[in-house]
């Protein structure tokens, strides 16, 4: 069985796509899918499958929570060995803030054009700094995220991919608790 993180973008936020967790394991026990577990409102759903198709399973849980609740969701899975390989490359390992959510990782659903990385590279976002490695994009905010024009939806359409971002102390988390699945 392969460990799984699936990230849903954009729901139980400001009001919008509002999906109670319980209600998301429960209907998530229709797929081919196993140990199904949720941490935070934000939708990290950690899983087991004997499914490789990572496509597959994506396409599985947006429909199922299309069916269930009537909202198109993107959703973005990673094996645990991926998100293991997201905190090594870390390119601020010595960014010492009193803010342990910093930095926060934008999960995209493929790899950038190297065009589309150029022209999202002119884009002035002030002080906030970011970095950008394979399907990884590292977010350094000086101010508080949702105060910056380095949002999602200026990453999707800029960068012509799907989007979702975690800060790192929940990155740690899902980490931990994946592991956990692994014994």
């Amino acid at each position: 069985m392969q460990i799984y993180i699936a990230f849903l973008r954009g729901i139980n936020v400001s009001g919008h796509k509002i999906i109670k967790m319980e209600a998301l394991r429960t209907i998530l026990a229709e797929l081919p899918i196993e140990n199904i577990s949720t941490y935070i409102q934000s939708g990290n759903i950690i899983f087991t499958s004997n499914l490789t198709n990572i496509s597959d399973l994506e396409n599985q849980i947006a429909n199922c929570i299309e069916k269930h609740f009537g909202y198109q969701v993107s959703v973005l899975i990673l094996t645990l060995e991926e998100l293991q390989k997201c905190v090594e490359k870390n390119p601020y390992p010595d960014h010492n803030l009193s803010d342990p959510t910093q930095p926060y990782v934008t999960f995209l659903s493929k790899k950038p054009t190297t065009t589309d990385l150029d022209n999202f590279q002119k884009i002035d976002f002030q002080n906030d700094k970011h970095i950008t490695i394979n399907k990884v994009l590292y977010i350094i905010y000086a101010n508080p995220g949702g105060n910056s024009k380095l949002s999602n939806t200026i990453i999707e359409n800029k960068l012509n991919v799907k989007a979702t971002t975690r800060n790192w102390k929940t990155i740690n988390k899902l980490i931990d608790l994946m592991l956990i699945l692994q014994y």
